[in-house]
């Protein structure tokens, strides 16, 4: 059902200064959770509807949502498909995973398949309230970037933000929307090195915990389809400590000149020949590291 409008309390800061009103739907069956949150949807002037049950990717653009609100639980074991193909479908709109107790490994790949926040249960209305404006306000500077900026090429991979793909040599690079949004943020960078918190804080709009392996988990991913769709090219390059760089360099080009302390110790002058062996052994230490 859609709740009627009320009105707005505070909504989501405009250009003009002004609030704007939202459209949510929440997928949860928790009746007592789902009052308090859609009272203070109503207080703020947002629109939004309740869906009991999942419903098809097309239905879901056709209601034109600024956000969805989606408890896992209720999808059951398909939950995982399911949220894959929407993120697909629908790259522009935000979703918050607001369920139950869950392990790591559940919560990265949630937003892996491109959720843009995870909030577990039991949690108060007014953060959920606050993640959906939070993640808005983001999207819509993101908007506003990508119709204003150029295509990126790099190497073989051009990268449209107008049309939120990625291609090498023509060809689209399947990517979910967070390493789009990843790829597409390190090659703002023009060369220089974001460390892992920027990144972190400029895709999820918040402070990195510590010990959070976010990051580096989207990197490799990325990395890994970048260097199978573009064998012969290298673009993503670690800084050990530090962060990651994006620059397209050839797979038998020069290594970069990098500070001694970052260069593994076992790996002498000699043994190091290219980008492509040096970003290999930083690799495997990152998995290593992270037990991925």
């Amino acid at each position: 059902m859609t709740a009627g409008i009320l009105p707005k309390d505070e909504g989501v800061a405009s250009g003009g200064g002004g609030t704007t009103s939202l459209r949510i739907a929440v997928l949860d069956r928790d009746s007592g959770f789902i009052q308090v949150l859609g009272k203070r949807m109503d207080r703020l002037g947002w629109e939004h509807r309740v869906l009991a049950s999942p419903v098809p990717t097309d239905a879901i653009a056709s209601m034109r949502l600024s956000a969805l609100v989606v408890d896992l639980a209720v999808l059951g074991p398909p939950a995982w498909e399911w949220l894959e193909r929407l993120c697909g479908a629908l790259p522009e709109l935000g979703i918050v995973v607001c369920t139950g107790p869950s392990t790591v490994a559940q919560r990265v790949r949630g937003l892996r398949l491109g959720a843009d926040d995870w909030i577990t249960k039991p949690c108060h209305p007014e953060e959920v309230i606050a993640r959906v404006q939070g993640l808005v306000r983001r999207r819509r500077r993101r908007a506003t970037a990508r119709t204003e900026s150029k295509p990126v090429s790099a190497g073989e991979v051009e990268i449209r933000s107008d049309r939120f793909q990625a291609f090498v040599s023509g060809r689209s690079l399947e990517l979910t929307r967070r390493e789009f949004e990843l790829i597409e943020l390190l090659a703002s960078g023009e060369g220089r090195v974001l460390e892992r918190e920027e990144i972190y804080s400029r895709l999820w709009g918040y402070a990195m915990v510590r010990g959070d392996r976010s990051v580096d988990v989207f990197v490799r991913k990325l990395r890994q389809k970048l260097e199978k769709a573009s064998p012969e090219w290298r673009y993503i390059h670690t800084h050990f400590g530090i962060g990651y760089r994006f620059a397209a360099e050839l797979e038998n080009g020069s290594t970069p000149e990098l500070p001694a302390q970052l260069v593994p110790s076992d790996l002498g002058d000699g043994d190091v020949r290219n980008q492509g062996e040096l970003d290999g052994a930083q690799q495997e230490y990152e998995l290593s590291a992270t037990g991925a």
